[in-house]
């Protein structure tokens, strides 16, 4: 796991703050402590949301799951979307975020550093 990428360090902030971080990555394994799924529709735990830290030419793949496992939000970090993943979860009544990273967000909103 690369510390320095947000994909690690953005998941380790929300779990410090309480928040049970289900990973998702092709390469399974163990992150934070939580057992890495391979696919998100491997996922038997209920989420509510899927963060997005993949790159654009699978964001639509990752709607289409995130749709397909009855996600109410959809976060893509920083340019991680298309135009045509957020339609497609948008069309689903799937809630969209695009181009904010969840930590300041989080941080933001409760009136944090």
């Amino acid at each position: 796991m690369h510390e320095h990428k947000p994909s690690h360090f953005v998941p380790r902030y929300l779990q410090e703050q309480g928040y049970r971080i289900l990973p998702v990555n092709p390469r399974g394994g163990e992150i934070l402590g939580e057992r890495v799924y391979r696919r998100l529709e491997d996922v038997e735990i209920p989420f509510d949301a899927v963060e997005v830290f993949r790159p654009p030419a699978e964001a639509a793949a990752v709607a289409r799951s995130a749709i397909a496992c009855g996600a109410g939000v959809l976060w893509f970090q920083l340019q991680t979307h298309t135009d045509e993943a957020v339609r497609l979860a948008e069309e689903a009544g799937v809630r969209v975020v695009t181009d904010h990273c969840m930590m300041p967000e989080h941080r933001r909103l409760l009136g944090s550093r």
